[in-house]
């Protein structure tokens, strides 16, 4: 994903709250972030784009940007891998700035450095309660949802990029896994994670428009 490193800062108004500051945080600011801040409690393990966030001069987190699980996430919207990218963490300490207008901002930033960019996809995990909320508030697309696949390796869930780093090709290979591994590897049902997407120019939006379906609602809400 290509950034300008000589990138300036940007900076919004309290608003009667706290001053917010956007700009690039290093690797291990966005490590200790994802460990203490992030539900995950773990770094992605591909490259990514870390941008931080300050209220009134001290450090609340980072949301990071990558290429995702898959190098064909933009197949589905006619974009080639360096127009496309996935937001792949948002972690953040306690704050008083809402967490949408933080993605906003840090979209804007990232928009900037990157002029190439036609588009921002991320995932809620409905496993972990979540239904999208801050991508709602920030006006996304919601784009509907499918069942997540992971292995069960020495007891443990392990996502399938994670298992490709260790092991090459064969670590996404339940026979090969048993053979190597553990023996009694298997491929899980991990759970159902909803798509949204943010077009970032006009003809983008009026070209995923048409793919909208309605918001998902609270599992409260749902059940009620």
């Amino acid at each position: 994903l290509p950034a300008r490193t000589a990138a300036k800062s940007l900076t919004r108004g309290n608003m009667g709250k706290a001053d917010l500051r956007i700009d690039w945080a290093t690797a291990e600011a966005a490590r200790y972030a994802c460990i203490n801040w992030h539900y995950s409690r773990c770094v992605p393990v591909f490259k990514c784009v870390r941008v931080g966030a300050w209220e009134n001069g001290q450090f609340i987190g980072v949301v990071l940007f990558g290429q995702g699980a898959t190098p064909e996430i933009g197949s589905p919207y006619g974009l080639h891998g360096t127009q496309i990218c996935e937001l792949t963490r948002v972690a953040l300490q306690s704050h008083k700035t809402p967490v949408s207008r933080i993605v906003a901002v840090a979209l804007r930033f990232l928009r900037k450095q990157c002029p190439g960019l036609k588009a921002v996809v991320s995932f809620a995990d409905a496993s972990q309660g979540h239904h999208g909320g801050i991508y709602q508030a920030g006006g996304w697309l919601y784009l509907g949802g499918a069942e997540t696949h992971a292995y069960r390796v020495n007891g443990v869930n392990v996502h399938p990029k994670t298992l490709h780093s260790r092991y090459g090709k064969g670590g996404q290979s339940v026979p090969w896994l048993r053979a190597n591994v553990d023996a009694n590897a298997a491929r899980i049902v991990a759970g159902f994670k909803h798509r949204y997407l943010m077009p970032l120019d006009d003809e983008m939006r009026a070209k995923i428009a048409p793919l909208a379906k309605p918001y998902p609602k609270r599992a409260k809400e749902q059940d009620a």
